[in-house]
């Protein structure tokens, strides 16, 4: 982010001083046919931005639009700084008194030739990226949805759950037999009269 938002903006300055250096220098041997140079020149810098713009936008670099935003307050700034310095050099020895003018109105004037191009820009290459995307999206296939247990099912597919495992069912347990000696006592009781209202008494063996 930092990088990205210091390169256009320092180029960007570079690139805007020398276009107001050529004109200023235009201007002291061509007073009069200004017009078409400068329209070139505004011609330039607004390509420049909009088409650097363009690359990010279609590249889809990260945060694009805070790096322009910046990038244009970094431009106005330098560029400000440096038309002076380029125009004491080469132009007619300008002082330091034209550093307040230059950092103020032409300040934002290279601002707005920064960013408007840059935003125009960002939303052009944005929008020739989105059908690549889209082709690229349609012509991968779709992945295939993985369940929790790392099955791997597809969806849409409806996955019926184990069966479960029969349980083995256990015999019914058998009465014990009684034994030959409580059938024949159990076989006296019955052949042996009773009385009514009393109880048949024990036999002593």
């Amino acid at each position: 982010m930092l990088g990205a938002w210091l390169t256009r903006g320092l180029v960007m300055a570079v690139v805007h001083a020398a276009a107001m250096t050529l004109l200023a220098k235009w201007s002291v041997f061509h007073p009069t046919g200004q017009t078409l140079f400068t329209s070139l020149a505004i011609a330039v810098l607004v390509g420049v931005a909009a088409l650097w713009s363009a690359i990010d936008g279609w590249r889809g670099l990260r945060d694009r639009g805070r790096a322009w935003f910046i990038a244009s307050l970094v431009a106005g700034v330098c560029s400000g700084i440096l038309y002076v310095i380029g125009r004491a050099i080469f132009v007619d020895q300008t002082g330091v008194s034209e550093l307040g003018a230059a950092l103020t109105g032409g300040a934002a004037f290279s601002a707005l030739l920064v960013l408007v191009p840059a935003g125009l820009g960002l939303f052009v290459g944005g929008r020739i990226r989105r059908p690549a995307e889209d082709a690229d999206a349609d012509s991968e296939p779709e992945p295939d949805d993985e369940d929790e247990d790392g099955t791997g099912s597809r969806s849409g597919e409806l996955e019926l759950p184990p069966s479960p495992t029969p349980r083995e069912e256990k015999p019914p347990a058998e009465k014990p037999k009684p034994s030959p000696v409580s059938r024949q006592a159990a076989n006296r009781a019955r052949r042996r009269p009773t009385v009514a209202g009393r109880s048949p008494a024990p036999r002593n063996r």
